[in-house]
């Protein structure tokens, strides 16, 4: 014990004092911040171009809906005149199209927009153009179409489309509320969302930077023989465990410190939000989280923890199997696969987190440490559930402890060429 000591004291100490550790804490949660904050405020302040006064449009269906359509696109940009209208046959679509065309790859319009049948039975419409992967502008554009378009029907009938669209258009806010055994949740249903997403993606990140980490840290020191002088004195399996500790308790410090940071950025979130001009209501009053009970708390605890270690022993395993930087990449593929096929399946539990898919994949001792606390996150996930996440990642975690223990009681000395499967098996067998 008093080995595991002495190397969980070095790993942590020697980590923790590094250059790239202080830099990665104290700017971390700017970055996070930035990256999170600057898509909302760009997202609000997404306009449509004021170059669709520079679209033609080819009407070939014989009724106004082309001219419909220039009134709607010029009254989304009041300073800019409307776009011009051809009116054209059926027959004449195709020669109208090369000159269309043309005059785009003349830079004399923008694009140009087809109406015909298949426009008027509101079966689609079709655009092409140098902004033709706009979705902003393309949206506008669909939405002036179909909006014109029905407008016509409309006084077609005989009805006052005017009338029709006051009536029809209400735009409704959905508030949604939490409730769960204690009862209501201060917090809405789109936080608990984010707050799951963030939670599972905290877990992703910090399993995959500093098991990465404790792989490079083994193959370095393989690679400069100090694992020849260090297992001298110290077991191969004690210098595992102090390893894995060791890169814990970074992982555990650097996670507070963001926590303690991201609390102070958020007390100061409305000078902030405001100094990249942030609308009134995205400044907003105070943020509530979603409640966490003690049992779910120790559980994402536990689950943090062990899964881990699970992906510790894995990483610290491949840096003892490979004698150089060329190898390694190859080697962790996969457990790199693990780790994110959890990821893939998030957004499938983020929409239904008590589907038969989510409760599997919270299940799955390479999946559960991340699917499992965005569960909690959303839903009331049953006592069982839990316990039988915490006692897969737990029987998971040992088989991984087991099987890396031994590979890397014996790769640590092993050096040349990558380990064959066959190999691999040897060296278990041996240990």
């Amino acid at each position: 014990m008093g080995k595991t000591w002495v190397v969980f004291k070095r790993e942590y100490l020697e980590r923790v004092r590094s250059k790239w550790f202080l830099i990665a804490t104290f700017l971390g949660p700017v970055f996070f911040g930035f990256i999170m904050v600057v898509p909302i405020v760009m997202a609000a302040k997404t306009k449509t171009s004021s170059q669709l006064a520079n679209v033609l449009i080819l009407d070939a269906t014989g009724t106004e809906l082309g001219n419909r359509v220039a009134k709607s696109l010029a009254s989304n940009n009041p300073t800019s005149p409307a776009p011009r209208v051809r009116a054209i046959k059926a027959e004449q679509i195709a020669q109208a199209e090369t000159t269309a065309t043309a005059d785009v790859i003349g830079r004399q319009a923008i694009g140009y927009v087809l109406l015909d049948a298949n426009t008027i039975a509101g079966k689609e419409m079709r655009y092409a153009g140098r902004n033709a992967t706009s979705l902003v502008d393309v949206q506008s554009i669909t939405s002036a179409v179909r909006t014109s378009l029905l407008t016509m029907r409309l006084e077609n009938e005989g009805l006052n489309a005017q009338r029709v669209t006051m009536l029809t258009s209400v735009r409704l806010e959905a508030k949604t509320e939490k409730i769960d055994d204690r009862g209501r949740e201060k917090a809405s249903g789109l936080t608990s969302l984010f707050f799951g997403y963030a939670v599972s993606f905290l877990l992703y990140i910090m399993i995959a930077i500093y098991g990465q980490s404790i792989m490079r840290g083994v193959l370095e020191e393989k690679t400069n023989r100090v694992a020849e002088v260090v297992i001298a004195s110290v077991k191969p399996d004690v210098l595992l465990a102090g390893k894995i500790l060791g890169s814990g308790l970074v992982a555990v410090t650097q996670v507070l410190a963001w926590l303690v940071m991201a609390l102070a950025m958020y007390f100061v979130r409305i000078p902030i939000l405001k100094a990249f001009g942030a609308a009134p209501a995205m400044v907003g009053g105070a943020i509530n989280l979603p409640s966490i009970a003690p049992h779910v708390g120790v559980a994402l605890v536990l689950l943090f923890i062990l899964g881990f270690v699970f992906y510790a022993s894995l990483f610290a395993a491949v840096g003892a199997m490979v004698s150089n930087q060329e190898d390694v990449q190859g080697a962790a593929t996969p457990v790199m696969m693990m780790l994110v096929s959890s990821i893939i399946f998030m957004q499938a539990v983020m929409l239904n987190p008590s589907s038969t898919l989510a409760v599997v994949i919270s299940l799955l001792p390479f999946s559960a440490p991340i699917m499992m606390p965005m569960r909690m996150a959303l839903v009331a996930v049953p006592w069982y559930e839990i316990v039988g996440s915490l006692v897969s990642v737990g029987l998971g975690c040992w088989a991984a402890i087991w099987l890396s223990a031994r590979i890397y009681r014996v790769g640590l000395l092993m050096y040349g060429k990558r380990p064959t499967l066959r190999e691999l098996s040897r060296w278990i067998r041996m240990a």
